[in-house]
């Protein structure tokens, strides 16, 4: 193995970057105890602002809340080195969440609360819950406790919008949320690499149009604004625009600009430890530990009986700990057929029997020629007497298809009494699983169980979208074959907040 030396420079680099890791978890943390004691007021421009304590939990001086118990839960997974954006660093987080609800904390946002009140078991359970809770959904409570997410992926800037996204969605099945949590989490990640805070426009060059058009004006709006033009700050957006104008409507000159945005934060009023939690991420991953007052890091504490000691212990564990760039697959949206593509592997929704079918089955057996249905016969004649179970998967030849394979799978019906969504899920990765032993690199899907199997069109989206994303697979491309454009813009609308 070959030995790099390395400049003083770059060590030099690498320390401002460590400092400005930890700079994400106490800046957070400092916002969030300096705003604990003004919650829910609007302090007069004669109130110092300090870390009082109080507020309407009575919180001890220095006191951090749920924005940072919740930040923790995710550093805590982070600094183990498992990747938090899917598979088990999720079901880790999930679960660490449940352990704060646990705990009997006194301050838990509505919606947040509706999820973690089941105690639902992993992450896609969480999810599924946080899709079934009523009524609007837009709440603060995703972006407050997004910043960390980006310690785990300073490498790799699309695993890290996608983890924010993820982990966003546990418990807010909000578009809006989503986006919001995306572009903090991209802009902490940018600070903490570059020492900048050109990563909150940075962002909207690479986001879809439709992305940079909402929020590039709310952006405009906060800088140029008061806290009055968005003084719903419990709701994502206004809370976003509230930590931004704070940021950029005070000092930026030097590392004072973190306790000057802070107290601005907590000025605007509203929820202010929250909005203050929020602006502090990102101004500690620009201005780095160094920047918090240390009166403040003495006095930072909170759950789980962590201090400001813990925090940059987990930070660091987290930059030093953080997995390999993603190689994961790339996803991508066709309208159009399915027998005539030019992939590996052609997923058939199949039936239980392996003998075609109609919809997607049939086609496929009608364009691929006898050899299919040949191999399929004896699929049944020897290892698959009783047929295909749903969830499960087997190959064939792809017969005259310009494919090199076909694997059938069965997807379940839809029940309005039983959830089979895992089922659903199950035809997905499995299928992959089985493309995997054929050495295969690019797989396509079609929409399973949307069609004569009753699926709700949306839901059978979600759960594709769900179960490859999630995978844990070497197929390098994976194509989602819509049928008509609208699903296709609805496919496409799932990627980008998955």
């Amino acid at each position: 193995m070959a030995l790099v030396a390395r400049t003083e420079v770059e060590m030099e680099l690498d320390a401002r970057r460590i400092d400005r890791a930890i700079g994400v978890l106490l800046g957070g943390a400092a916002g969030d105890a300096l705003g604990a004691g003004y919650e829910f007021t609007h302090p007069a421009a004669d109130i110092e602002i300090d870390m009082i304590g109080g507020g309407p939990f009575n919180w001890a001086p220095g006191e951090w809340t749920d924005d940072t118990s919740m930040a923790l839960a995710i550093a805590e997974v982070a600094a183990t080195g498992v990747p938090i954006g899917h598979g088990p660093g999720l079901d880790a987080i999930a679960g660490r969440f449940v352990a704060w609800f646990d705990s009997n904390p006194p301050d838990i946002g509505n919606q947040t609360r509706a999820v973690l009140s089941a105690r639902p078991d992993g992450a896609a359970a969480m999810r599924h819950r946080a899709r079934s809770v009523p009524g609007r959904k837009g709440g603060n409570g995703s972006l407050m406790r997004t910043a960390p997410v980006a310690l785990a992926y300073l490498d790799d800037a699309r695993a890290c919008r996608e983890a924010a996204a993820a982990i966003a969605g546990l418990t807010h099945d909000d578009e809006r949320a989503v986006e919001a949590c995306q572009l903090w989490t991209h802009a902490v990640r940018h600070a903490v690499l570059y020492g900048t805070f050109d990563g909150v426009r940075g962002h909207l060059k690479e986001a879809p149009s439709g992305v940079a058009e909402f929020w590039g004006p709310l952006l405009d709006q906060a800088e140029t604004g008061s806290p009055a033009d968005f003084a719903n700050n419990g709701w994502v957006v206004h809370a976003l625009q509230t930590a931004w104008w704070a940021i950029t409507s005070t000092d930026d000159s030097g590392p004072d600009h973190l306790a000057a945005a802070l107290e601005a934060a907590v000025r605007a009023g509203g929820d202010t430890d929250t909005t203050a939690a929020i602006a502090g991420g990102l101004l500690g991953a620009r201005w780095g530990a160094a920047a918090v007052p240390a009166r403040w890091r003495r006095r930072l504490h909170g759950w789980p009986g962590y201090d400001a000691a813990d925090l940059a212990r987990l930070a660091t564990a987290a930059v030093e700990r953080a997995p390999a760039a993603s190689t994961g697959p790339v996803v991508e949206v066709v309208r159009g057929d399915i027998t005539t593509l030019r992939v590996d592997v052609i997923v058939n929704a199949a039936n239980s029997s392996l003998l075609g079918g109609g919809g997607v089955d049939g086609a496929i057996h009608r364009a691929g020629g006898p050899r299919i249905l040949a191999e399929c016969r004896q699929l049944r004649a020897t290892t698959l007497p009783d047929g295909l179970a749903a969830g499960a998967a087997v190959a064939t030849t792809a017969g005259e298809l310009p494919a090199r394979w076909v694997v059938h799978t069965v997807g379940p019906r839809y029940s309005n009494a039983e959830d089979r969504s895992a089922t659903l899920r199950a035809a997905y990765t499995r299928s992959l699983a089985v493309a995997d032993g054929l050495g295969a690199r690019s797989i396509a899907f079609p929409l399973i169980s949307s069609g004569s199997y009753g699926w709700p069109r949306e839901d059978a989206i979600r759960q594709a979208v769900d179960a490859v994303r999630g995978a844990e697979t070497a197929v390098e491309r994976i194509v989602l074959v819509a049928y008509d454009a609208a699903t296709a813009e609805e496919i496409e609308r799932m990627l980008r907040s998955a």
